[in-house]
C-alpha cells in the first residue's frame, strides 16, 4: 500500500530518517512507535506532501485517498450531522448534482448513490459520532456550540467516516475518555483499509493493529503482531545483537594479537597476513543503543494521616448557578486507596476532583477532611495554562524559593529535564517534557493524596511505564482519570463510576467496565439515527395514540427512480448481450468468445433480476407513502 524507499529527510539541525525504507501491507493496520521526538509526526507531514524529503521517495498507488486529522473541525453554522456526511466528499458531489443533473444523467447518479450504499449513510455516521460520545441531541447542533476538544472528536469522525484508502491518525486517544478510546479501539480492528496509527497507548496497540512499525535512530522498521509481540522480538533482536557483537570482538582480539605476536616472524608471516585480510573483512557491529528514559519522581508523605482520608455524606457539589452537578454523594477514601474514576466527558469526573483537591466546595452535606492533608493535583489544562516564554528553571525557581541554584538544576536534571533543556523557554518543550515537568512540580510536596486527570496525554509508552513504577513505589492515596486502559488496570484498586448526576462504586474490573462501554454504544447505536431521536412524550390515559404517520414520499421516490435508472441498465445489458449471442458466425469462429458471453449473460440475468425485486420494492413502499 504505502511504500517508502530509502528516506533521508534534515530539518530544524538534525536528521530524522537515514536511508529508511519500510512496505505497510494493504488494509494492515499499523501501530507508529518511538521516542517522543524521534520523528513520528514529521513522517506523518512526508506522506502528507506538507514536508519534502531530501532523498529517497514516498509511494502510494494511483488515486488513492489519504485522510488525517490535522487540527479540529472550524466552527460553522453547518450542523454536526451535516458536517459529517460532506466529509464523503463523492457522496456529497452526487447529491448536489442531482438538483441540476440533466434527465439522461441522473440514472447513472442513483446508481453510482446506490453502489457506494449512500442510503446508509447518515445512519453510518450517527454511529460514529454515537461512539465518540456524542448524543443524538447533538446531531442537529451547529459546529459553532461545540469547544475545541469536542471539534476534534468531529474532524476524527469526519475521517472515519470518509473511509480513506490510507487513515493517518497522530495520537488519536488524547482528545477521548476512556469510553472514546474503548470503542475507537473497536472500530479500527473493523477499519477496511489501510491505517497508520501514532499512539502510545499500550492497549490500542495490542488490541487494534496487526503491525508495529518502529522508528529508532533515523530507521523504520515493520514488526508482525501488536506491542506486546513487538517489545519480545526487539528485546531478543537486542539480546542477540550484543552476543554477536560480543562474540565478533572476541575474535577481532584473538586474531589481532596473532598478529602482534608473529607478524615480524618470516615463519608466521603469511599466516599473519591472513589474519589481517580477515580483520578487514570483519563488518563492525555498531553497539545496541539504549534508549533510557528518566524516572518520575513522586515522593511519599513523610507520615500518614488517620484514616479515613475523605469521607462524603449525602454531599452535592455544583457551580455559581446553584445547580448541582453530583448529588448524593456518599464515599470514603483511606489514606492508601487507590481510586479509578470513571464516565463519558461531562459526567462530571473534572468536578469531583476539583472538589476533593479543595478547588469547589460543596452546596449541602458533609465532607470530612483532615485539615493537614495535602493535596497534589495535576490537571491536563495546566499544560495549557503555562506562558510559552517562561523557562523550566524559572518554573523551578518560584517553587524552590529558600534553594541554591544548584540544588534546583540537580531537582530538575532529576525530572529528566537536563541542562540543555533547563534554560528552554515552554515553547520549546515538547508535550512529555511539559509533562514531566508538571507531574514532578505537583508532587514535589509528598502529598497524602495524588488527583492525576489525564497524565499521560503527552508521555510515550516507556514515560508511561516510568509512571507506572513512581506510583506504585508512591504510599499514599491515588484519584486516577485517564483514557490510558493499561495504567488504569495497573494502578486502581477500586473504580468508581460518575453517572447520572452521581459518583457510585462500579461494580466489577476494567475488562467489565470495557464490555459496558461497548454494550451501550452498540444499543444507542442500533437506533433509527437518520435524523436526531427525539422521544415524544408517552400518552396519558385521557389521551388516545395518534396513528403512525407515514413515510415521507419524497426519499422514497427517489429511491424508486434510482431503482428504475439501475433497471434500465440492466435490461440494456441483457439485451445487447443476447443481440451479440444471436450471430451463429460467431460459435463457428470464436467459439470461446461465445461461451464467455454464455457466462456474462447468466450474470447479467441475476442482476436484472435482482434489479426488478429492488423495484417492486420500492414502488410498492412509494405507493404506501401516497
Amino acid at each position: 500500500m504505502l511504500q517508502i524507499n530509502n528516506l533521508t529527510f534534515d530539518a530544524w539541525g538534525r536528521r530524522f530518517f537515514e536511508s529508511a525504507s519500510v512496505t505497510l501491507p494493504t488494509g494492515g493496520k499499523v501501530g507508529l512507535v518511538g521516542r517522543n521526538g524521534a520523528g513520528k509526526s514529521t513522517l506523518f507531514k512526508l506522506i502528507l506532501g506538507q514536508l519534502h524529503p531530501g532523498d529517497g521517495d514516498i509511494s502510494l498507488p494511483k488515486a488513492a485517498k489519504i485522510g488525517s486529522v490535522d487540527q479540529e473541525h472550524p466552527a460553522t453554522p453547518v450542523t454536526l450531522m451535516e458536517t459529517i456526511l460532506e466529509a464523503d466528499v463523492e457522496r456529497a458531489a452526487l447529491t448536489r448534482e442531482l438538483d441540476t443533473a440533466p434527465p439522461e444523467r441522473l440514472g447513472e447518479i442513483y446508481g453510482r448513490l446506490i453502489e457506494i450504499d449512500a442510503d446508509r449513510a447518515p445512519s453510518r455516521a450517527a454511529e460514529i459520532l454515537t461512539g465518540l460520545g456524542f448524543s443524538q441531541e447533538d446531531l442537529e447542533r451547529p459546529m459553532a456550540e461545540f469547544s475545541g476538544g469536542w471539534r476534534m472528536r468531529v474532524a476524527l469522525a469526519a475521517a472515519l467516516f470518509a473511509e480513506p484508502d490510507l487513515l493517518l491518525l497522530d495520537e488519536p486517544t488524547n482528545y477521548l475518555d476512556l469510553e472514546g478510546a474503548l470503542w475507537l479501539e473497536a472500530r479500527l480492528k473493523k477499519y477496511p483499509h489501510t491505517a497508520l496509527i501514532i499512539s502510545h497507548d499500550r492497549e490500542l496497540l495490542n488490541n487494534s493493529v496487526g503491525y508495529i512499525l518502529h522508528l529508532s535512530e533515523g530507521k523504520l522498521e515493520l514488526y508482525t503482531g501488536g506491542y506486546d509481540d513487538f517489545e519480545r522480538r526487539r528485546a531478543e533482536k537486542l539480546r542477540l545483537l550484543s552476543a554477536t557483537r560480543a562474540k565478533q570482538e572476541a575474535e577481532r582480539a584473538h586474531l589481532q594479537s596473532f598478529v602482534d605476536r608473529f607478524r615480524a616472524k618470516a615463519s608466521k608471516a603469511t599466516q599473519a597476513q591472513s589474519r589481517l585480510k580477515r580483520l578487514a573483512k570483519l563488518e563492525p557491529i555498531s553497539a545496541p543503543i539504549e534508549e533510557r528514559v528518566a524516572p518520575f519522581t513522586l515522593p511519599s508523605p513523610p507520615r500518614p494521616l488517620a484514616p479515613p482520608l475523605i469521607r462524603l455524606e449525602d454531599a452535592s457539589v455544583g457551580y455559581d448557578d446553584g445547580k448541582p452537578v453530583l448529588r448524593r454523594l456518599n464515599l470514603r477514601m483511606d489514606i492508601d486507596d487507590r481510586i479509578g474514576l470513571l464516565g463519558v466527558n461531562g459526567a462530571g469526573k473534572s468536578t469531583f476532583a476539583k472538589m476533593i483537591a479543595g478547588a469547589l466546595d460543596i452546596q449541602h452535606g458533609h465532607l470530612h477532611r483532615d485539615r493537614r492533608m495535602q493535596v497534589g493535583w495535576f490537571h491536563q489544562h495546566q499544560i495549557e495554562a503555562l506562558d510559552p516564554a517562561d523557562t523550566p528553571l524559572e518554573i523551578i525557581r518560584r517553587a524552590m524559593p529558600e534553594a541554591s541554584e544548584s540544588s534546583r538544576r540537580s531537582r530538575l536534571a532529576q525530572f529528566g529535564l537536563h541542562f540543555d533543556k533547563q534554560d528552554t523557554t515552554v515553547a520549546n518543550l515538547s508535550g512529555g517534557e511539559r509533562a514531566r515537568l508538571l507531574l514532578n512540580l505537583v508532587a514535589m510536596s509528598a502529598p497524602h493524596l495524588l488527583i492525576l486527570d489525564e497524565p499521560t496525554n503527552h508521555l510515550d509508552i516507556d514515560s508511561r511505564r516510568a509512571l507506572l513504577d513512581a506510583l506504585n513505589d508512591y504510599s499514599g492515596a491515588v484519584i486516577l482519570i485517564t483514557h490510558d486502559r493499561s495504567l488504569m488496570e495497573l494502578v486502581a484498586d477500586r473504580l468508581w463510576l460518575a453517572a447520572d448526576g452521581g459518583v457510585k462504586p462500579f461494580d466489577g474490573d476494567m475488562d467489565d467496565y470495557a464490555k459496558f462501554v461497548l454494550d451501550r454504544a452498540k444499543a444507542a447505536s442500533a437506533r433509527p439515527s437518520q435524523t436526531p431521536v427525539v422521544e415524544a412524550p408517552r400518552p396519558t390515559p385521557a389521551q388516545a395514540p395518534r396513528p403512525a404517520a407515514k413515510p415521507a414520499a419524497a426519499p422514497l421516490k427517489r429511491k424508486l427512480e434510482a431503482a428504475e435508472a439501475v433497471l434500465a441498465r440492466c435490461t440494456k445489458t441483457l439485451a445487447d448481450l443476447d443481440a451479440d449471442l444471436a450471430d451463429p458466425v460467431l460459435y463457428v469462429k470464436n467459439p470461446a468468445k461465445a461461451a464467455d458471453l454464455g457466462r456474462k449473460r447468466e450474470k447479467a440475468q441475476a442482476q436484472l433480476d435482482e434489479a426488478e425485486a429492488k423495484w417492486m420494492e420500492a414502488a410498492e413502499a412509494y405507493e404506501q407513502a401516497l
